[in-house]
């Protein structure tokens, strides 16, 4: 279903009414807009505090649910004191910094080292995580076909998991996503027994809302793309901050 076709949620505040609700929130192209790299994206200065004033509002239950890693989610946010997931769920922290769930596993280095020489010799931008790494080719969107063939070689050959996006290729090393953040958090307090709320604007969005409505809430699309699992839909990131009351 196209996001045109769905209609805005209802106030936040008229579903809070209801019963308790959780927000997951993507972060690129979600809280802020996408950028040509994922270093140059613009970054409202007090974005942290408005995160932190609704994760109060919410009574906790907020979670920043980010393909990127948390380390370099931070580095763009600054001290972020929401609990928050990284690497597309790999890697689940609560609002105080401790770790939910499992160590992530990392790639092996010759794995990285042959995604960071594939990028070099055929002009993607390589991005490296703590947990993986991501092909980049927003700068020349003609890269898709020879980005996704290597990748899915290599996953072959490897034994990795390999996420598309908005142009973009993930590498990861085990099947975590972001359904798996969501259900992390939704075990534990203030998450648990309440209604989850997940907000995306891509495909790797849509393991998150599978996971919310799994627990009877529903998600949100944000933009123009089609998607399987929302219920409702935002048109921008600035829609979803009116939404939030950022």
């Amino acid at each position: 279903m196209t996001a045109q076709s769905l209609q805005a949620p209802p106030p936040l505040s008229a579903l809070a009414e209801d019963s308790p609700v959780s927000l997951f929130l993507d972060f690129d192209g979600t809280l802020v807009d996408i950028a040509p790299t994922p270093d140059s994206i613009h970054v409202p200065d007090d974005l942290a505090r408005r995160l932190v004033a609704l994760r109060e509002r919410l009574a906790g239950r907020l979670a920043v649910v980010s393909g990127r890693a948390l380390a370099d989610l931070q580095k763009h946010t600054g001290e972020l004191s929401v609990a928050r997931a990284g690497s597309h769920g790999s890697d689940c922290q609560d609002a105080d910094g401790a770790a939910i769930g499992a160590e992530p596993k990392d790639l092996a280095k010759d794995t990285r080292d042959s995604i960071a020489e594939f990028a070099n010799r055929h002009g993607f931008s390589l991005e490296v995580k703590t947990h993986g790494a991501a092909l980049h080719y927003r700068s020349d969107p003609a890269l898709e076909h020879q980005g996704l063939q290597f990748a899915q070689a290599l996953a072959e050959e490897r034994g990795i998991i390999v996420k598309q996006g908005k142009c973009v290729i993930e590498f990861v090393a085990d099947e975590a996503n972001k359904a798996s953040a969501v259900r992390a958090f939704m075990e534990i307090a203030p998450f648990a027994g309440s209604t989850p709320v997940f907000i995306g604007d891509d495909v790797t969005d849509e393991d998150g809302m599978r996971a919310a409505n799994e627990f009877g809430g529903f998600g949100i699309a944000v933009g123009e793309r089609a998607s399987d699992n929302a219920q409702y839909a935002l048109a921008s990131p600035a829609a979803v901050h009116h939404w939030l009351q950022l």
